[in-house]
């Protein structure tokens, strides 16, 4: 059974969240600020996090940085404020997905359950696989099978979306990938207009990537998209 903890102030949609998710066979924790949430992943396995953004004390943003620092949990940001520099701020600070307040109880569970996904099939046991699994790319190795990016043998720590867009722009080396491109085929959604989505990602795993490499992989062809070049 998987453990969703469920972290946000207001009981009442704590509460509403729990409810639908354990109508789903989920088992789940609920905490009501940032120190306990924290607190609670240092003795809980906890395989997700549905997280608000404005608690007092350690808001939201600040522990999903805590929660980076240490583990690639998936984590799923609620939020009542639904502008877009909310919603970057807290891709930024490293969550997976966005959900602004009021939200569907529904789509909740159905964005839990596809992150859930996605986190099983990455850590899931290595097999014997073709090498179209591993690119490498310079210095850069990326095991999609393993879920694994290391640069000249160090790991890279990164999230499920930034390996996607990653292993995306490694499998067709020259290829531009236009910001709606790279939604559609790693989020699986369709675009919407001004979606900064996909520009705060790439600009998260450009950061990871160059620090590790000293030079940038991905680069930005302004107008038309992103590519990683031979």
């Amino acid at each position: 059974m998987k453990t969703i903890l469920v972290v946000d102030d207001d009981k009442e949609i704590a509460n509403l969240v729990s409810v639908y998710l354990n109508n789903e066979g989920f088992r789940t924790i609920q905490r009501h600020n940032g120190h306990d949430a924290l607190t609670t992943l240092e003795g809980e396995r906890v395989d997700l996090i549905v997280l608000d953004v404005m608690m007092p004390g350690i808001d939201g943003l600040e522990v999903t940085r805590k929660v980076r620092a240490f583990n690639m949990i998936p984590i799923l940001m609620l939020s009542a404020k639904v502008e877009d520099m909310d919603k970057i701020l807290g891709l930024m600070s490293g969550a997976d997905d966005y959900m602004s307040k009021p939200f569907n109880p529904l789509e909740l569970v159905a964005r839990v359950k596809s992150l859930l996904r996605r986190s099983l099939q990455y850590n899931s046991e290595p097999v014997a696989t073709p090498s179209p699994d591993v690119l490498t790319i310079h210095a850069v190795e990326i095991n999609r099978i393993a879920h694994t990016v290391t640069v000249s043998g160090q790991p890279v720590q990164l999230t499920s979306r930034e390996f996607d867009i990653l292993f995306l722009l490694g499998g067709s080396l020259g290829r531009v990938f236009s910001a709606e491109e790279i939604f559609q085929l790693v989020w699986k959604e369709k675009y919407y207009v001004s979606n900064n989505t996909v520009m705060v990602h790439i600009s998260n795993l450009r950061d990871k990537l160059e620090k590790a490499l000293g030079y940038k992989l991905i680069q930005t062809i302004w107008g038309v998209g992103y590519k990683i070049d031979e």
